[in-house]
């Protein structure tokens, strides 16, 4: 039988697949290179600190020598190029481990800065931004908060970032992926550049980064260029879809050590902490991340070309330089957006036959979408899609375990709007 037998898919969408996929091939040839240049510094971070059958038995109840947690956290430290790195499967999720690092570095009476706009969605609460007295935000603690706006095209503006950066400032914060907006996210090069803006005037705050949907997706971190520290999720790119929970942060040996003392508690830090039966699973999902995001990239490119070829407007491009696994695409209604998702909820292998709803999801503030039959709930480096039902109703897709199973989704997805009258071919 031919791949083509198993689903009910219009002909014609098979037909563009093909020519999607021959117009991606230059941009698949670079993500295959990023790939094996990533997937060679992962071995070689494994073979120097020497990994061994025993690093993948965990501990219980206190954890005290763990030699697998540790070795964990060295091979993360090399991979990223920091001095140090914590991670732990008890980070419950992206904005978990940004706001216990944030607790972390900062004290009553110290100032923070975002550096790229209003921060993501579910951070509004953490930093206190809308708040009330007493909820134990940041702000409700003391911590002076300040944010420069992006440029009308969605980009930095450095001369701006100087000017908040030559203040007395413990935190300046990097978000380089988009979250629920329009702006671009900000590649390697780019976040470099910012960086490089705060170190010209200021020598001593914090240069803290989001790194969530960004890590292998080229071949540098921001700790590879100055970050003091970076922060990720595990059930996003630095779990390579293995990783069932979790999330890290790495930079330099004191605020890492700050924030596993936040984490756990001031004078244990790093020295405690079991891991019952995680390091097998923290271990194999770092190792398979390079190719797991490849995969991711791959599936977004290929949803770029092939809804920008049905009409669409895609961002980032087909050709443009990828900072993250996350694809926008703009449906133009809440009909289209509705019916993407559900075809991609379609394509998934578990809960394919649910029907997704938008919802009141926490932390949002408009009903929200999401579609993802992931062997991980909620893990955004498996192929899933959402978006917040208000215009332009884009919607964010992102993740993909393999290629061809993300390539499907998105036909299935494009299947769901022909069906529901919301695609024309």
């Amino acid at each position: 039988m031919d791949w083509k037998d198993y689903y009910k898919i219009d002909e014609r969408l098979y037909d563009l697949s093909e020519l999607v996929l021959k117009d991606c091939d230059e941009q698949f040839k670079k993500a295959d290179k990023i790939r094996l240049v990533n997937q060679t510094k992962v071995m070689s971070a494994f073979t120097s600190v020497g990994v061994s059958a025993a690093h993948l038995i965990g501990t219980t109840g206190y954890g005290y020598d763990d030699s697998g947690r540790n070795a964990l956290d060295a091979v993360f430290a090399k991979i990223v190029g920091s001095e140090d790195a914590l991670v732990r499967f008890n980070f419950m999720s992206g904005t978990h481990t940004i706001s216990v690092a944030l607790s972390a570095l900062l004290r009553p009476g110290d100032a923070m800065v975002s550096l790229t706009g209003t921060p993501y969605d579910t951070l509004h609460a953490v930093i206190g931004l809308g708040g009330k007295k007493g909820d134990g935000s940041l702000i409700d603690f003391g911590i002076k908060y300040s944010e420069v706006a992006l440029k009308e095209d969605g980009m930095y503006d450095l001369d701006a970032i100087k000017e908040a950066c030559r203040s007395d400032i413990k935190i300046a914060y990097i978000q380089r992926s988009r979250g629920y907006s329009l702006r671009p996210s900000f590649t390697s090069e780019q976040t470099k550049e910012i960086i490089n803006a705060v170190r010209e005037v200021n020598s001593t705050a914090y240069i803290v980064v989001d790194n969530c949907y960004c890590e292998f997706v080229d071949t540098e971190e921001p700790t590879d260029y100055g970050a003091d520290l970076i922060i990720g999720s595990l059930i996003k790119n630095a779990g390579g879809g293995i990783a069932r929970t979790g999330g890290y942060v790495a930079g330099k040996k004191d605020l890492v050590q700050m924030c596993a003392d936040r984490l756990c508690y001031v004078g244990v830090g790093k020295e405690i902490g079991c891991t019952l039966d995680m390091n097998r699973e923290l271990f194999l999902g770092l190792f398979f991340a390079p190719q797991t995001v490849c995969n991711a990239v791959k599936t977004a490119i290929f949803a770029s070309q092939f809804f920008s070829k049905l009409g669409f407007e895609a961002t980032p491009a087909p050709d443009e330089k990828r900072a993250d696994i996350v694809q926008c695409l703009l449906l133009e209604n809440k009909e289209k957006l509705c019916a993407f998702c559900r075809g991609i909820q379609a394509g998934a292998p578990i809960d394919s036959f649910v029907t997704p709803e938008p919802w009141a999801m926490p932390g949002y503030d408009s009903e929200v979408i999401m579609a993802a039959g992931t062997f991980t709930m909620g893990a955004s480096v498996e192929l899933s899609a959402d978006a917040p039902l208000r215009e332009p109703f884009a919607v964010w897709m992102q993740g993909a375990l393999s290629f061809d199973a993300g390539m499907l989704g998105v036909l299935l997805a494009a299947q769901k709007m022909l069906e529901n009258g919301e695609l024309k071919i």
